[in-house]
């Protein structure tokens, strides 16, 4: 029998059966459209994850205190203090694969102007910080190292705190804030750069020369983190080995001594947040297959059902000359065109559902074709498995027997 004989048959069988038909593909296509649809958010999340981890400069290094364990408890890095302006000067002096260093002194405060006032971020930093960055000034300066010098009152803001203390859109270079006590000069404001991939709003902020930091307000010699910028982003394994090396001589420690510091680059970061999020994305598209499984067996029962049906139907095709073959390849053919048409509507369903979750909820999507062609691939097989033993079963209907059922 051809195939096209073979398809028109099956089609005659299912429309006779819509509902029924239709009910069975359902698992199919929800399955599908869930498989597409948890895809699409992980790809997405993993494509916006390198993205913003790229703007924030994918050659960018970062040094830490390093992590310990005291009395049982692990304490995190930046409850250590042994980072200082020798380590950025070593770098600067000693490291070939580095353009730029800046130290990173940190504090939370109240900036306040006039009546109104704004907890934010204040970080002490380098003119370098805003190269390596990936920082601009959107309006004004930005400080010099005459100001670090110097430890001068000036700063520049990140456009959330503008927004919040100078709501009537007002240029805020020139002003006068105040941030626990010390009177900062706004001299420029940052270009906005939104959330970063942790959820953390980058505008919030302000950074100012990171010698006002230590000296006028936290009165520390030592830095929370170092920030460094490889020369190329093909070199910054390199530039880590060489910055590990220049802060173990600074440190004093000896070949048996461990790092008291953690160097770190933004292609470890990457690695590490999309491997994270690869296994979220294995394991919801996983949990999504089981509506494939489900599916599956839908088709099975079914098969099964309309084999019992159709058994003097297909006594009859076998007495005027109907092979076994003929047969478990007409209730095959209708087993895969149920699963690859639920396929088709959960594709369709899938890609729709991907578009209305980034506008409603702002996630990102990416629809790839490899998670469109594994789709059709799962649901042939799917078609192919499950209809098979009800197919086989059909083909082995004695005749005579078949002819008899009522």
């Amino acid at each position: 029998m051809s195939a096209i004989n073979l398809i028109l048959i099956a089609l005659r069988a299912l429309e006779r059966n819509k509902l029924r038909a239709f009910l069975t593909m359902l698992g199919i296509i929800i399955g599908v459209a869930a498989v597409i649809a948890m895809v699409a958010i992980g790809e997405g999340s993993k494509q916006s994850i390198q993205s913003q981890l790229g703007n924030m400069g994918s050659n960018m290094i970062t040094i830490m205190p390093a992590s310990n364990v005291t009395g049982g408890v692990r304490v995190s890095g930046s409850s250590f203090q042994s980072l200082t302006i020798a380590d950025v000067l070593a770098i600067q002096k000693n490291a070939t694969y580095v353009s730029g260093v800046s130290p990173v002194s940190s504090t939370k405060g109240q900036a306040i102007y006039g009546a109104l006032n704004w907890n934010t971020s204040l970080q002490g930093v380098a003119p370098s910080y805003l190269d390596i960055r990936k920082l601009t000034v959107n309006d004004g300066i930005s400080f010099s190292d005459a100001d670090v010098a110097t430890a001068a009152k000036v700063c520049l803001l990140g456009q959330t705190v503008i927004n919040n203390l100078f709501p009537s859109g007002e240029s805020p270079v020139g002003k006068v804030i105040r941030l626990n006590s010390i009177p900062l000069q706004v001299i420029g404001t940052l270009a906005p750069k939104g959330q970063s991939s942790f959820g953390q709003d980058q505008d919030d902020i302000i950074l100012t020369p990171y010698t006002t930091v230590q000296k006028r307000i936290l009165a520390t010699i030592y830095f929370q983190s170092i920030y460094a910028s490889a020369v190329s982003e093909g070199v910054s394994d390199k530039a880590t080995d060489e910055i590990t090396e220049i802060l173990r001589t600074t440190h004093r420690l000896r070949p048996s001594d461990e790092n008291n510091f953690q160097v770190r680059t933004m292609e470890e970061l990457i690695k590490t947040l999309s491997s994270t999020s690869s296994l979220l994305t294995i394991l919801l598209t996983a949990i999504a297959g089981i509506s494939l499984v489900i599916g599956g067996i839908g088709i099975m029962n079914i098969m099964y059902v309309s084999v019992t049906e159709r058994t003097r139907e297909i006594g009859l095709r076998m007495s005027i000359g109907a092979r076994g073959i003929d047969i478990l390849l007409q209730f095959l053919v209708e087993a895969v065109i149920i699963s690859v048409t639920g396929g088709l509507i959960g594709v369709v369903l899938g890609i729709t559902s991907a578009k209305v979750i980034t506008l409603t909820l702002g996630w990102p999507t990416m629809v790839s074709e490899s998670s469109i062609i594994l789709s059709f691939v799962v649901c042939a097989f799917t078609g192919v498995f499950f209809g098979y033993y009800p197919a086989q079963a059909a083909s082995r209907l004695d005749p005579i027997e078949a002819l008899r059922y009522e």
